[in-house]
């Protein structure tokens, strides 16, 4: 009998605002590369979600007496198969790593444009999964945030 181990990251992260690059706290820099476009950036209370063209990073900011910081970057090659689920005021998207390890992230109080985007990111992630070339005009819609809904 074998026992698969791995350690969770967090169970959900309940992402509710999209950020602006400007927006975004300086250490978030640190951990992008040069060779990396940050395409779209979320926050929940405390946390944030960035996704780069080539990885996510998530910062878990966990509150207690020391405030600790734990920083997961999942490179989206790591990432075997994934969903996106849309509903009326939201989003979640289920991500399963190459470890068996399940990742839900959670959009809340998204509108049309936050679907939108959602949608082109997802598209991103996937074609990083089947090793595809990404689409520039995908990318360049979610580095300058326009969507047109004509």
């Amino acid at each position: 009998m074998s026992y698969n181990t791995y350690k969770e990251i967090t169970k959900y992260f309940y992402f509710s605002r999209y950020l602006k690059n400007v927006e975004l706290p300086k250490y978030v820099n640190d951990y992008v590369f040069n060779d990396e476009t940050i395409l779209a950036s979320y926050k929940t209370l405390r946390d944030h979600g960035i996704f780069t063209d080539k990885k996510m990073l998530l910062f878990d900011t966990k509150v207690s007496f020391d405030n600790t910081k734990e920083v997961f970057t999942i490179p989206y090659t790591t990432i075997s198969s994934a969903s996106i689920i849309f509903k009326p005021f939201g989003a979640e998207m289920s991500l399963f790593l190459e470890s068996g390890y399940p990742l839900r992230l959670k959009f809340v109080k998204m509108g049309d444009a936050d679907k939108a985007r959602l949608r082109i990111l997802y598209n991103v992630i996937q074609r990083s999964i089947t090793k595809q070339s990404l689409k520039k005009e995908e990318l360049t819609k979610l580095v300058e945030n326009k969507f047109n809904f004509n």
